[in-house]
């Protein structure tokens, strides 16, 4: 992209340099145009060979650029050797086309233009060295730009699924003591309730490998969570699932949910036996998306001082503020009527 926008920026520059020479050839009475396009272009021909060589060269000084003054002595000290040789190949350029053209080319005695034309090759090297500085160090600046933003984005990326990981041996508990439970009083349904947990640990174990998924695959392993739920507790328990279509598409951290109708069910269906209805809903709003988990049975869980809810809870926390900042939250409260109502809102990016 610097050598890009430097190839423009010098074609303007010598567009302009030849307007400007053949404008004022004219304004002085000649009539041969192809004068000043040789003075000019022998001058746009060797500059920009030097210009080249320069360039290439400029990419071993990168390490330089924190430190500018050093970049600059090592660029200029090509200098002195560059403009000699500068003046001699333009003026041996421009001698052998009048000569090819038959008439003497007429300067001022050597010493003067050597004088004159170093001094200014001088500024205009001094000129592209500014220049030739300010891309790379913007150039530099960019690119290590990008490379933090990569990191961060990897950093990010191994953090997430870690949490994402950390739910699984709780989970797998947690799913085992519902199956435990109900080995000796009814060994069909255990037997019904392993199938069904080795197929969602399936599910569960692919989903966690990746840190986000769309809301239409947690909700399916959600569903097959409720249905193993719903075996253990039969008539205690009536689940509901309220989504709207439109949210099926829309991006969310690995195993989002779970964690909330698994603290519905610890803090409610188990601690009563009276019936629990337990609704997962699932809205689209603009650019966000609500999620909510609602029982009307439990009770919000106790935090210690200082810490935040317990392990499901905290993970999803903290995946939350990890993955959109403030652009998420997750709150509970408690529900009208008796029961809890968690919360859950962030972007809806598709």
């Amino acid at each position: 992209m610097p050598r890009l926008a430097f190839g423009i920026a010098w074609g303007l520059f010598w567009a302009l340099m030849l307007t400007i020479g053949v404008q004022d050839h004219l304004r002085q009475g000649g009539t041969a145009v192809w004068k000043p396009l040789l003075w000019e272009g022998s001058s746009m021909l060797v500059s920009s060979l030097i210009v080249w060589l320069q360039w290439r060269r400029a990419g071993r000084l990168d390490a330089l650029l924190n430190r500018p003054w050093r970049w600059f002595a090592a660029s200029l000290a090509w200098l002195p050797l560059a403009a000699p040789c500068f003046i001699a190949a333009v003026f041996a350029l421009r001698h052998a086309v009048h000569a090819l053209a038959g008439e003497p080319y007429m300067h001022d005695p050597w010493p003067v233009v050597f004088r004159y034309e170093t001094l200014k090759f001088s500024m205009f090297y001094l000129l592209f060295a500014a220049i030739v500085f300010g891309l790379r160090s913007h150039a530099a600046l960019a690119s290590a730009r990008l490379r933090l933003e990569r990191e961060r984005r990897l950093a990010q990326s191994a953090q997430l699924l870690q949490l994402a990981q950390q739910i699984e041996p709780h989970f797998l508990f947690n799913a085992l003591n519902t199956i435990a439970s109900t080995i000796h009083t009814d060994p069909a349904l255990a037997d019904t309730l392993l199938m069904r947990l080795a197929a969602l640990l399936r599910a569960a174990t692919d989903l966690a490998r990746h840190p986000e998924s769309t809301l239409a695959d947690e909700l399916t392993l959600l569903e097959a969570y409720a249905s193993i739920m719903r075996e253990r507790f039969a008539e205690r328990v009536d689940i509901a699932f309220d989504v709207d279509p439109a949210t099926h598409p829309c991006k969310v951290p690995s195993l989002l949910l779970q964690p909330l109708l698994e603290n519905a069910f610890r803090h409610g269906v188990e601690r009563r036996l009276a019936p629990t209805r337990i609704v997962v809903r699932a809205r689209r709003a603009d650019a966000r998306l609500h999620l909510e988990v609602e029982d009307d049975a439990g009770e919000l869980p106790a935090a210690p001082a200082g810490s935040t809810w317990g392990v499901g809870l905290g993970n999803l926390q903290q995946r939350l503020r990890t993955h959109h900042g403030d652009g998420a939250s997750l709150t509970l409260q408690p529900r009208d009527g008796g029961g809890v109502l968690a919360r859950v809102e962030l972007p809806c990016v598709c």
